[in-house]
């Protein structure tokens, strides 16, 4: 594959001064798939869950060559259908979208997962009316494996799809 002008991400492990990436990935249209904006206790909360990163790893992914920050993206386990899996989500801030950043992204991620063990398989979740992030599941080598209900917020059911990569290949 040639990727000459294509753009390059770098994964950088998410930090105390991330947090301002939190709240600007907060708002309505950022988290429409998700149900909606969370309060700010609860961006304070997940941003020290990021900082802790166990299991797994936050990461906030920036351009190659200049280090400008262009969204977040992560994995932590998940029970899922009667063991446990990494799962993974991303956000790509407004201004980036439509580059293939998060697709790189997610290629990017599931190499580190794939070399830092723990399970099997990494799962993405999107919901099926999110077209742009199945997309990011396709380019980035997912399997779409069906359709599953989650509970997400709590309160909030979300017909998703299930794409898996089998991280042992």
């Amino acid at each position: 594959m040639d990727l000459t002008g294509v753009e390059q991400v770098r994964l950088v492990p998410w930090a105390e001064g991330d947090l301002w990436l939190l709240r600007r990935t907060n708002s309505p249209g950022m988290t429409a798939h998700l149900g909606g904006p969370e309060t700010e206790e609860k961006l304070l909360d997940r941003h020290r869950r990021y900082v802790r990163s166990e299991p797994g790893q936050m990461y906030r992914a920036t351009l190659a060559d200049s280090g400008e920050t262009v969204g977040s993206i992560g994995y932590w386990e998940r029970a899922w259908r009667g063991g446990t899996v990494w799962e993974t989500g991303w956000a790509i801030l407004p201004e980036f979208q439509g580059r293939g950043l998060a697709a790189l992204a997610a290629r990017a991620l599931v190499g580190i997962v794939r070399h830092s063990g723990g399970h099997p398989t990494l799962h993405a979740f999107p919901g099926v009316d999110h077209a742009a992030s199945n997309g990011v599941c396709r380019r980035a080598g997912f399997t779409l494996l069906g359709q599953a209900d989650f509970e997400y917020p709590k309160g909030n059911w979300i017909r998703s799809n299930d794409w898996c990569v089998d991280l042992r290949q």
